[in-house]
């Protein structure tokens, strides 16, 4: 079966469950994502062991880095051995930010957080953040991206003017993803992974689909066919 480029979320209670989810995915899904509970909680050493469960998914550190410019290099250096693929900053960080946590691991992608999902548009009026979120993400990513960061993450919803903007080379990540019919837990802003591919999304970020079901191997094999099938027609 052709990996699929989904990252699997690991929000696992424990780091046993975390690496038993990795190994459910290895070899079907393309990448592992490690957040911040996870990371607190189990450290780089939790790390190593989530990529020993998964040899063949590359590592996805989800830390959403956001301090002063000095503060976010050192934290990019302080997780350098375990050379993370890709490792998340917040756009709303600013330009030096990105830029010292892009010069600090030359060789990790570095992707800008733009709007969560999780935030509806009256989240956003509440914050005190002009305009629709759409025209956020369009703000934030041309600044991250002119600072160095070669990924952006955002909803699909937003996808397809990011890549008119931004060109082919930036690898798009979109979170919220449910195959149709699922439950949109907390994701205010979701689509399935077919809608996401078409719209121009590189990498699909899944969680709870497959860690909440019964087989989690079935799960993620079943969302990587569907995956894999739309990269294919869009082809």
């Amino acid at each position: 079966m052709t990996i699929a480029p989904i990252a699997l979320a690991l929000d696992a209670p424990d780091l046993a469950t975390a690496c038993a989810w990795a190994n459910a995915v290895d070899g079907v899904f393309s990448h592992v994502k490690v957040g911040l509970e996870t990371y607190l909680r189990d450290g780089a050493v939790g790390v190593e062991e989530i990529r020993a469960a998964a040899p063949h998914c590359q590592l996805f550190l989800d830390l959403k880095i956001h301090d002063i410019p000095n503060t976010m290099a050192g934290a990019a250096r302080s997780v350098a051995d375990l050379r993370p693929d890709l490792l998340t900053v917040h756009a709303s960080a600013g330009t030096a930010g990105i830029a010292a946590v892009a010069q600090a691991l030359p060789d990790t992608k570095v992707a800008a957080v733009t709007v969560l999902t999780s935030l509806s548009e009256l989240d956003l009026t509440e914050l005190g953040i002009s305009g629709t979120a759409e025209q956020a993400v369009m703000r934030w990513a041309r600044l991250a991206v002119d600072a160095g960061a070669l990924a952006v993450v955002s909803s699909a919803r937003e996808v397809a003017t990011l890549r008119a903007l931004l060109g082919p080379e930036p690898v798009l990540i979109t979170p919220g993803i449910r195959p149709a019919g699922a439950a949109h837990g907390d994701q205010a802003r979701v689509v399935t992974p077919a809608d996401a591919i078409a719209a121009g999304a590189s990498l699909l970020v899944v969680g709870r689909p497959v860690t909440g079901a019964d087989n989690p191997r079935d799960a993620a094999r079943a969302i990587a066919g569907e995956t894999v099938a739309a990269v294919a027609g869009k082809g």
